[in-house]
């Protein structure tokens, strides 16, 4: 398969270098980490160590099979935008957040799937991803149901040793993820502590109740998802994630602009009643967006 990976950040280097090792990729992304790549060859280490030598470029290019778009949510418009100028067989989201996937469908011709995805990774250098730790892709229509492009897809990744899911209940897989996210990444981000802080009191109880609300949120929208099983799921993420560094405490720390529109913010812009920790969430850091220098 023909892979285009729009995003070559930590994750979308980790998938493509796996997916390389099967398949034709081609990393969009940003120097000097393209042109290292290009140059010498994408360097995994960690948790499998290898190299391989994807194409590597800072453009879309005009074909692939599959666009894979692993960009931040708020550049996912302007990436949509492009992608509408390559021809694509499919198109699959590995983000965070909400609505990412509907952007696309919007300019896109061809199917749109979503996914999630538990590995981790972080880009150490210029041309070097570190595999952290090893998890799943779970993948599928993102309206629901089966698809035989999903399944294609899925049997692709397989075949790069990537363990991956195909589901026919992606609404609510994004849902759960949601969840997750919004009861994670606002609070470690903002207390500058790791994942596993949240286990203790009283980050804990800040967490798990704005799981609860976007469980609530996510059953106004018909989405069969108890606040037990939000909570749960965070919980799980927490123990399995202690040491790491959510991806918005990165983006705090480095004083990147954040995703918190597509998490916090998308619970609480949704939600038809009042959320009151992912509204005090969203924002406390989009102060901090408007004021960060």
């Amino acid at each position: 398969m023909d892979v285009v990976v729009v995003g070559a950040g930590s994750l979308g280097s980790l998938v493509g270098g796996l997916l390389a090792r099967e398949h034709d990729v081609t990393l969009v992304g940003r120097e000097p980490h393209v042109g290292s790549v290009s140059e010498n060859g994408l360097s995994v280490v960690g948790t499998e160590q290898f190299r391989v030598r994807p194409s590597a470029q800072t453009t879309i290019p005009q074909s692939a099979d599959l666009a894979l778009v692993t960009v931040k949510a708020y550049d996912t418009a302007a990436v949509a935008a492009d992608l509408a100028d390559c021809t694509l067989d499919a198109c699959l989201s590995l983000q965070n957040g909400m609505g990412n996937e509907a952007q696309l469908a919007a300019e896109l011709d061809c199917p749109v799937l979503a996914g999630t995805c538990s590995y981790g990774a972080r880009l150490r250098e210029p041309g070097t991803v570190a595999f952290t730790g090893r998890g799943d892709i779970v993948l599928g229509d993102r309206n629901g149901g089966r698809s035989a492009v999903a399944d294609d897809v899925g049997t692709a990744f397989r075949a790069a040793g990537i363990e991956t899911t195909v589901a026919a209940d992606m609404p609510t897989r994004l849902w759960e993820k949601l969840a997750v996210n919004a009861g994670i990444n606002a609070v470690t981000a903002l207390a500058r502590v790791e994942n596993g802080a949240l286990a203790d009191s009283p980050a804990d109880a800040i967490a798990g109740s704005a799981a609860r609300e976007t469980a609530a949120v996510a059953r106004e929208q018909g989405i069969d998802l108890s606040d037990e099983r939000a909570v749960s799921l965070a919980e799980t993420v927490i123990g399995d994630t202690a040491a790491n560094h959510s991806s918005m405490y990165q983006d705090i720390s480095a004083g990147q602009q954040t995703e918190i529109d597509a998490i916090n913010g998308y619970v609480a812009d949704t939600a038809t009643k009042s959320v009151p920790v992912n509204e005090t969430l969203a924002g406390l850091v989009r102060t901090w967006e408007q004021y960060r220098g």
